[in-house]
């Protein structure tokens, strides 16, 4: 997929990993809605991404993913703005054990609410232009991360969800790629203070500064160029790719 006049919708897009996927894919010819609950954070990033790309090529939509009613007007403001949508990035995300029931609410449900309602738009079936849906996991959502079992079931529920619903696209027709990405450790907010989000698994702290000396860190740019390969490469639907600081390999399942 060439991306000069596609139309591309991030959630979490203010900051982090969002921030980097938004500037690659304007890099790279799209225009980019922004998605966000931080407004001041977004309204600085648009205000230097126009300067840069031009006013025409972004907008920023106030939306909350655990709001469907939120996603809707987004989702059909970008509409009545640019025409359509062609490609969708589910990347808003928390990590907390505290808050558990918002994790589930905001890294899965999310990303479920972001899909269906991005699907009234983007189905061929029903007059949608078809497109790409890459959706945000983590090394996680892989194998266990034992500091953050909540965050680790949202995270495997996102990959999960992504397989089957790229193999529901390719049976029915809808035109639209599914595809995840499972980074290992990035540098994010989410890497600040990590003891206090990991609730009463905190005691357990050692295990995650072990892996991340292991594992070492990575940069969103990693990251974001990775989410660049899964929407112009029109032969990937169903794939989860792993990114790790030594490099990047895309998963083999178990055959059912």
């Amino acid at each position: 997929m060439a991306l000069s006049g596609k139309t591309a919708v991030v959630t979490g897009a203010a900051m982090g990993i969002g921030q980097a996927i938004t500037e690659k894919l304007l890099h790279n010819g799209a225009k980019v809605v922004l998605l966000d609950v931080n407004e001041s954070a977004a309204k600085t990033l648009v205000e230097n991404l126009s300067k840069q790309y031009g006013q025409d090529r972004t907008l920023f939509l106030s939306c909350n993913v655990e709001s469907e009613e939120q996603l809707k007007a987004a989702f059909e403001k970008t509409v009545d703005t640019f025409g359509g949508i062609d490609i969708l990035c589910n990347n808003a995300g928390i990590l907390n054990e505290n808050e558990w029931e918002k994790s589930v609410s905001i890294n899965l449900l999310g990303v479920i609410r972001g899909t269906y309602v991005a699907l009234q738009h983007m189905n061929k079936l029903s007059g949608g232009r078809g497109g790409v849906v890459v959706n945000t996991a983590s090394m996680a959502g892989l194998g266990p991360l034992i500091t953050c079992p909540v965050y680790t079931a949202t995270k495997h529920g996102v990959v999960g969800f992504t397989r089957a619903m790229a193999g529901a696209s390719a049976a029915s027709g809808y035109g639209i790629r599914f595809n995840v990405i499972c980074p290992s450790f990035v540098q994010t907010e989410f890497l600040s203070d990590p003891n206090s989000k990991m609730g009463q698994f905190s005691h357990l702290a050692d295990v995650i500064e072990q892996m991340i000396s292991k594992a070492g860190t990575l940069n969103v740019s990693d990251v974001a160029e990775s989410v660049l390969e899964m929407v112009t490469d029109e032969t990937k639907n169903g794939e989860a790719l792993m990114i790790f600081s030594k490099g990047k390999h895309y998963v083999t399942f178990p055959s059912m």
